[in-house]
C-alpha cells in the first residue's frame, strides 16, 4: 500500500482568503489540495470556476485535485487543465461519453479521475480501470460539505481495491465525504490511499492544520 495522502478540501476554508488557506495547509504538511467545483445544476450547490483555479496556482506546488461535479462536462475539461489542474475527475454520470472524457483529460496531460457516487456501482469500473490514474468514492452525496459518512461505501472501496490490485496497475484510490478521524481510519483499512477531507483539516484554524493532517493520517 502507497503511505496515505490528505488532500484537504478548500470547500471548507475561508473564502475570503483562499490564497492564505491554501499556503497554510501546504506548510501544514497536505499532499494535494482538493478543489470541488460545482454548478447548481449537476449538485445542488455552486461553488468555483477555472479562474479561481488558476488565481489559487501560484500559491502552491502541490498537485491540484481538481473534481468537476458539472454537466455536461466535455466543453470545461480544457480550461480547468489549463487553470492549472493536475488531476481532473468527473463522474459517469456528467456526460454521454465517460471513456471519451477520460481519454481527453490525459490528452491534455493531466492525471484522469473517475469518481462513483453512493449509488453509482464498483462495476462502472470494468471498462475504464485500464485508462484511469486515480477512482474517487464519494462516501456523501456530492454537493455540500459536513455531511455524514455512508457506511455501505467500505464494502465498495474494498471492492474497489481489488480490482485495482488486480490490475498492476498505479492507481490512487481516494475517498471523499464525511472523513473524519474515525472515518479516516476505517477508509484506510477498506483499501484507501488518499483522503479528501474539509471540515476535519480546516478545523481549529491554521494552527490546528497541522495536527488535523497528521491524525487523519493516523499517526
Amino acid at each position: 500500500m502507497k503511505p496515505v495522502r490528505i488532500a484537504p478540501s478548500i470547500l471548507s476554508a475561508d473564502f475570503a482568503k483562499l490564497g492564505e488557506e491554501v499556503r497554510a495547509i501546504d506548510a501544514a504538511g497536505a499532499d494535494w489540495i482538493h478543489i470541488d467545483v460545482m454548478d447548481g445544476h449537476f449538485v445542488p450547490n455552486i461553488t468555483i470556476g477555472p479562474a479561481v483555479v488558476k488565481a489559487l496556482r501560484p500559491h502552491t506546488r502541490l498537485p491540484f485535485d481538481v473534481h468537476l461535479m458539472i454537466s455536461p462536462i466535455d466543453a470545461y475539461l480544457d480550461a480547468f487543465a489549463e487553470a492549472g489542474a493536475d488531476t481532473i475527475t468527473v463522474h459517469p454520470e456528467a456526460g454521454p461519453h465517460i471513456h471519451r472524457s477520460l481519454q481527453h483529460i490525459k490528452s491534455l496531460g493531466k492525471r484522469a479521475g473517475v469518481v462513483l457516487n453512493p449509488g453509482t456501482p464498483a462495476k462502472m469500473l470494468d471498462y475504464l480501470i485500464d485508462i484511469v490514474d486515480l477512482v474517487l468514492v464519494m462516501s456523501v452525496n456530492p454537493g455540500f460539505g459536513g455531511q455524514s459518512f455512508i457506511n455501505s461505501q467500505l464494502r465498495k472501496i474494498a471492492a474497489i481495491r481489488k480490482m485495482i490490485d488486480a490490475s498492476g496497475r498505479d492507481i490512487d484510490l481516494e475517498v471523499d465525504g464525511g472523513i473524519d478521524l474515525r472515518t479516516a481510519a476505517l477508509a484506510i483499512d477498506a483499501g484507501a490511499d488518499a483522503l479528501v477531507a474539509g471540515t476535519a483539516t480546516f478545523r481549529g484554524g491554521p494552527e490546528a492544520y497541522a495536527a488535523n493532517i497528521r491524525g487523519l493520517r493516523g499517526g
